[in-house]
């Protein structure tokens, strides 16, 4: 008999941790307890980055795609079902689809491309195909949508070597550094799972989700910088540090400067 989609370890994945360790209901304690307060944390603190754009209508509303990932996530790795499989991996891809289509910046859009209107079209059947394919075989779906932070790594190399603002600079090495160790565990945990169950320290995955939770929060305000360089020129947008830039753990926030009304 064919195990339900919706059954606990239905999943064609199965991370590195051991299931129901720690609690009946719950398979992946750490990884969703990581999650949860990954989760917690990261969200409240991009409102706070989000704050200074109410006035100026900023297309802020994409990063609350982010929410429906978050809570799939944690419900995948609390029944490590089929159907959490796939809601934690597809959300994660239209996340990245609402996101390139209002963030991605219309210099780099394909020459046959036009307008935004039409590269919400490209990006939305691209996205339903992608979405198609996922279930053709899903233990690949992780790896593929990993490989998409080149892409996005590349797009910032390329905006970097158009800015002189050694701020930006350092924002974009923070997250690249919290990047590479998140896929460092989360390589890790998928294919040294061997190694890390004989020293019993199997908990690498739990890791990838506070990490990239850091990635994100560099992340965030580094695209509003570069979104406001492009949709709203006048204004000169500047990155600042909560509480101080001299402490060591600081939430990265922009700033806009108006511009001055010439007679």
């Amino acid at each position: 008999t064919m195990p339900s989609i919706f059954s606990y370890q239905s999943a064609e994945v199965d991370w590195c941790e051991s299931n129901f360790e720690r609690s009946a209901v719950i398979a992946e304690y750490y990884n969703t307890e990581l999650l949860l307060g990954s989760f917690l944390l990261l969200t409240p603190l991009n409102f706070l980055v989000l704050e200074a754009f109410s006035e100026l209508q900023v297309n802020s509303g994409t990063f609350l795609s982010l929410l429906p990932a978050g809570l799939f996530s944690m419900y995948f790795h609390m029944t490590l079902s089929y159907v959490g499989q796939l809601l934690d991996e597809l959300s994660i891809l239209w996340t990245l689809a609402v996101a390139y289509s209002f963030w991605y910046p219309q210099a780099y859009f394909p020459k046959c491309i036009k307008t935004r209107k039409h590269f919400f079209w490209l990006t939305g059947i691209t996205t339903v195909i992608s979405t198609l394919m996922s279930f053709v075989k899903p233990t690949l779906n992780a790896y593929a949508l990993n490989c998409i932070a080149f892409h996005l790594l590349y797009l910032t190399w390329r905006e970097l070597k158009k800015c002189n603002d050694k701020r930006v600079h350092r924002m974009a090495a923070v997250m690249v550094m919290w990047w590479v160790l998140a896929i460092t565990s989360w390589i890790s945990d998928r294919w040294l799972c061997w190694l890390w169950q004989a020293i019993n320290f199997p908990y690498f995955h739990s890791f990838w989700h506070v990490l990239i939770a850091l990635s994100l929060l560099y992340c965030c305000p580094l695209v509003i910088y570069f979104d406001v360089s492009y949709e709203m020129p006048s204004f000169k947008p500047k990155l600042e540090y909560w509480p101080s830039d001299s402490w060591p753990v600081v939430v990265p926030y922009v700033t806009l400067e108006e511009p001055h009304k010439q007679c």
